[in-house]
């Protein structure tokens, strides 16, 4: 029997399978199409095979990074989820996912990494999920990243956060919903009743802004005005996700404990203790690796070495303090 190819992905909250939508895509065509993966959900891209989520590392020991790559990997493998489209239908999945990237996806790395109240919240969860020491600057590095992806797609290296930007962006981003909930209609899926390509990507994009809860919500406001949008996104939780939905359930459930808060206070007390004790340890990894002990060492040798009369002078100042006692 054949190793299943293993997929690492950002980790879910909210409901969500992951909280990524390049993550989101990948792990709803693999259900869609029935492939067999292995999969990581973890709040580090370090620990992936490329650095960077989602990642899939294949049986054949290679890795790939961008959705697209896996998804034409998969289907190599006989898992598609294109199988019955015409040829209309697979120009159309083409046209719609050139519109996804165009002009919904600009719009929601916007609102996740750019808009000052919703980046509070991303950076938050980010560090909560990501471990120590990464968690003090992963989040800035991410958006950094976002950042710089957004200006290469609009072609403008002086974008930042303000009214205007943000005014234009969402219209091209509620446009899109509403293009899209034109073309879905009564359907359960965009091409009937099976789930394809096109449907991972759909969902992917907005089941995050559907879910997300976050200070700015005029993206959500707008998907939850759009009825079958919305039902559509539910329902592919529901069918193909239900863990994830059970998981959430519960985490509301246990985030609300009978006893008081004093039953946590020692748990509270060593994690704290063993945090301060992993700082002073990475503090001093950090100065023997970089050579501060080394260079201390050696310039205290080398005043020895060629100030003798320093040397002697303290000895000297030593004897007499002890004569005078």
């Amino acid at each position: 029997m054949a190793v299943p190819s293993e997929l690492y992905c950002w980790e879910g909250d909210w409901g969500l399978p992951s909280v990524n939508t390049e993550c989101l895509i990948v792990l709803a065509y693999a259900k869609f199409s029935g492939a067999p993966l292995k999969i990581h959900k973890i709040g580090n891209p370090w620990r992936s095979p490329t650095g960077s989520l989602p990642a899939l590392k294949t049986s054949e020991n290679s890795s790939l990074s961008r959705p697209s790559e896996i998804i034409i990997h998969l289907r190599k493998q006989k898992y598609n989820a294109d199988f019955d489209l015409s040829a209309k239908e697979g120009a159309d999945t083409l046209a719609f996912i050139s519109l996804l990237e165009e002009k919904l996806m600009p719009a929601l790395v916007y609102t996740l990494w750019i808009d000052p109240k919703n980046y509070v919240e991303t950076r938050r969860w980010h560090a909560k999920h990501a471990p120590f020491p990464l968690n003090f600057f992963l989040p800035g590095r991410m958006q950094r990243q976002q950042l710089e992806r957004l200006r290469l797609i609009r072609g403008d290296q002086e974008l930042a956060a303000g009214e205007e930007v943000e005014r234009e962006l969402y219209r091209d981003a509620l446009e899109c919903m509403n293009l899209l909930s034109q073309r879905l209609g009564s359907n359960k899926f965009f091409f009937g009743d099976s789930p394809s390509s096109l449907d991972a990507f759909v969902f992917g994009y907005l089941v995050p802004i559907l879910k997300m809860k976050l200070p700015n919500g005029k993206l959500q406001q707008h998907i939850k005005s759009l009825d079958n949008l919305s039902h559509y996104c539910s329902n592919i939780l529901a069918l193909y996700f239900p863990s994830d939905r059970r998981e959430d359930s519960s985490h509301k459930v246990s985030s609300q404990p009978e006893g008081c808060d004093s039953d946590h206070e020692p748990s509270k007390r060593r994690k704290q203790l063993l945090s301060v004790f992993v700082g002073l340890g990475a503090m001093l990894c950090y100065a023997l690796i970089t050579g501060i002990v080394a260079i201390q060492h050696v310039q205290q040798e080398s005043l020895d070495h060629h100030s003798p009369g320093l040397r002697s002078l303290s000895s000297h100042e030593e004897e007499e303090a002890e004569e005078e006692h």
